[in-house]
């Protein structure tokens, strides 16, 4: 039995004054699936991934997440994001709050969570992924994996449906990048339904359910990682992953 689709981008057109950015994008997420979105800087990864959790708005077509179009005029964004956890690739922590506050915030100012509650949810989650002694840091006493991991705790604040994850590890140093890369496996080990766009394509190839890759706008290749990553059908992508293998990054 197929699994019901969580996640569904119908001919998504996004454009910044002159220049198109998402062209004519369709993307069907299955629940408990997580799609790696590969290719080049300024393919639309990001903007792709902006435009699912609303923070920029479409100029045409439509996203819908369990079968409701959120694009829809009249939409409450607030509450549709109450539904989608996202993640940068800066870590947007605020520098004078500790790490419990960070993590709270949001669940206690815009979702209304009780204090009491709203901390006992962060301290779980925290322990979960190794930061229980850090609850009382401040996040220039944390290293930028241990930051990037407050970050992500912050996203699954309020067991969101979806995450979406941007680059999370391009701002870290390679000895940090493994520890990030652990709690995403495990989140996908445990069934959350997850978009990434990434550039660790060897992470792409042991955890995505399906691998993306993105050109110009558009999803010009789609398919399992082993299709995708080893006998790519399309001419750009095999280019493109010759450059990834020439880098020593696959």
């Amino acid at each position: 039995m197929n699994a019901p689709t969580k996640l569904a981008v119908r001919d998504v057109y996004k454009s910044f004054g002159d220049r198109a950015v998402l062209q004519g994008i369709d993307l069907a997420v299955s629940e408990h699936e997580v799609v790696c979105l590969i290719g080049s800087s300024g393919s639309g990864k990001s903007t792709l991934l902006r435009c699912i959790d609303l923070l920029e708005s479409i100029d045409h077509g439509e996203i819908a997440i369990e079968g409701e179009v959120i694009t829809a005029p009249g939409v409450n964004p607030n509450l549709v994001r109450r539904r989608i956890g996202i993640v940068f690739q800066s870590f947007n922590l605020f520098p004078h709050l500790n790490v419990l506050n960070n993590v709270t915030l949001a669940a206690r100012r815009v979702h209304g969570v009780a204090r009491a509650d709203a901390e006992a949810r962060a301290r779980e989650l925290l322990d979960r992924f190794g930061l229980g002694e850090k609850v009382e840091e401040y996040p220039d006493r944390l290293s930028g994996g241990q930051q990037q991991r407050v970050a992500i705790v912050r996203a699954l604040m309020g067991d969101p449906d979806l995450l979406l994850l941007d680059e999370i590890t391009s701002a870290l140093d390679p000895e940090l990048v493994g520890e990030v890369l652990g709690v995403i496996r495990g989140l996908a080990e445990a069934g959350l339904t997850m978009v990434l766009a990434t550039h660790e394509m060897g992470f792409a190839r042991d955890v995505a359910t399906n691998v993306a890759f993105l050109d110009q706008g558009r999803v010009l290749e789609l398919g399992p990682p082993d299709q995708v990553l080893r006998a790519p059908n399309e001419e750009r992508t095999r280019r493109f992953l010759r450059r990834v293998i020439d880098a020593g990054r696959l």
